[in-house]
């Protein structure tokens, strides 16, 4: 049995390789989260360019600084989702304050524009947690989802498009909303780190 504080071997491995400046490492990584990574970026952003910028900035830092990541902190996509949110929401608030003094407003039109800055942050924040959850969920669970949120199933037609009793297409549609209502309790992926 593995021990908590052990992470998977793959991520273990991974990093050992990027600190030896393995290129094909880098290679292999990007391959596993550039669309995680992408689309994290996206949903904070919501534009294509920023988050290609941002995708080459998470795997610079990922290449420069492989022994940043603590594998008994969590899982090495955790990590790297994580860190895309962070950069994400920088460039988000660098964007908007920059945006924010650009123009000619008066103080409290600025603390009014702050506020709806970190509303912006928060949506997007959650936004992103629920991309993350539903990319990492077991196939099952998110097979579920998508043909009820998608292709409008009820529970029945879900069953039988998936081949499995109407129970476990209850249970499945009940786990992968009760893993999605987690979206709105932090601002980050879930498994490392902190908020924003």
């Amino acid at each position: 049995m593995a021990k908590k504080d052990v992470p998977p071997r793959w991520d273990r491995k991974m990093q050992q390789r990027l600190a030896r400046g393995e290129a094909a490492a880098l290679g292999e990584l990007y391959d596993r989260f550039a669309s995680l990574v992408h689309g994290l970026a996206h949903r904070v952003l919501g534009d294509e360019h920023a988050a290609d910028s941002i995708t080459r900035e998470v795997f610079t830092q990922v290449w420069e600084h492989p022994d940043a990541y603590d594998p008994r902190q969590g899982p090495l996509r955790s990590w790297v989702a994580a860190l895309t949110h962070r950069l994400a929401v920088q460039r988000l608030r660098a964007t908007e304050t920059a945006a924010l003094t650009a123009g000619d407003i008066g103080s409290a039109e600025a603390a009014q524009a702050a506020e709806e800055l970190e509303r912006k942050v928060r949506r997007a924040s959650v936004a992103a947690r629920a991309d993350y959850i539903v990319h990492s969920m077991p196939t099952p669970l998110r097979a579920a989802l998508e043909l009820a949120y998608f292709q409008r199933r009820d529970y029945r037609q879900t069953a039988v498009d998936l081949g499995v009793t109407e129970d476990e297409a209850r249970r499945r549609l009940r786990l992968g909303l009760q893993l999605l209502s987690t979206a709105h309790d932090a601002g980050t992926p879930p498994g490392y780190g902190g908020g924003a």
